[in-house]
């Protein structure tokens, strides 16, 4: 009797872990989880990661360039020296001459991109007075001419890289015409030939300067140019360009 009860109650114990198994296996396997889910919050984790390298990177790179952009254009001052070619109308009825010129200047920058510039330059072609307007029955074919002027304006720099820069630059002042030089200075004679009078009269350019930098301080420049002036109560519309070595000094 003794051992009937036991076996009893072995059998009940047995049933009931059985059931308790039976109802955990049923509630697993009617909710499975999501294929890739398990792995989900590591794959977060490891682009996180990934974006907050490159993040970085790219942070260090611009604190780099604009680094160098500062090296190189922070400078207060700026000096230039170089040639100039101007396709130039020497008279009302002359085509137009080849003037080759020096070109020297400077600039005051009040920041990386806005400064101030004072230019020189000078000059020098052969004009044609040959044909129908030569008075001297072809004596005189070629007239040696030149000009000098003093120009002055606002210089903005309006792309930079650490590398090279393009600027925008409007100049005025005034430039000195000397056209009767091989004429022994006969004005008179130089105006029948169909050259401008000598004089001082209005000069303007503007430019889109163009640099390289070799070093922080020290770059090449070349500039086309669109260049007036008013001879002849006239005004003489001109294309060429400057072009030189610039040198940056004085930090700001």
């Amino acid at each position: 009797m003794y051992s009937f009860r036991c076996f009893a109650l072995l059998l009940a114990l047995s049933i009931a872990a059985a059931s308790a198994v039976l109802a955990q296996s049923s509630t697993s396997s009617s909710n499975p989880a999501p294929p890739g889910q398990a792995g989900q919050p590591a794959a977060q984790a490891e682009n996180q990661g990934q974006l907050s390298v490159q993040a970085r990177i790219k942070a260090r790179r611009a604190q780099r360039r604009a680094a160098a952009i500062h090296e190189a254009y922070s400078h207060r001052y700026e000096v230039y020296t170089g040639i100039a070619y101007l396709r130039f109308e020497p008279g009302a009825t002359l085509e137009r001459a080849h003037d080759y010129a020096w070109n020297v200047g400077a600039t005051r920058y009040f920041s990386e991109r806005l400064g101030v510039t004072l230019d020189g330059r000078g000059y020098y072609a052969t004009a044609y007075v040959g044909g129908p307007n030569n008075v001297t029955n072809n004596a005189i074919t070629n007239v040696a001419i030149s000009q000098y002027a003093v120009l002055g304006g606002p210089t903005y720099r309006f792309y930079v890289q650490p590398k090279y820069s393009i600027s925008g630059r409007v100049l005025g002042g005034f430039t000195k015409g000397n056209f009767s030089g091989d004429t022994n200075h006969n004005t008179t004679l130089s105006t029948e030939l169909g050259l401008w009078m000598d004089g001082y009269v209005f000069a303007g350019g503007a430019s889109i300067p163009v640099e390289y930098n070799l070093t922080p301080n020290i770059g090449l420049r070349v500039a086309p140019e669109y260049y007036f002036t008013g001879f002849g109560s006239t005004v003489q519309s001109s294309r060429g360009f400057t072009t030189g070595i610039v040198y940056r000094f004085g930090k700001q």
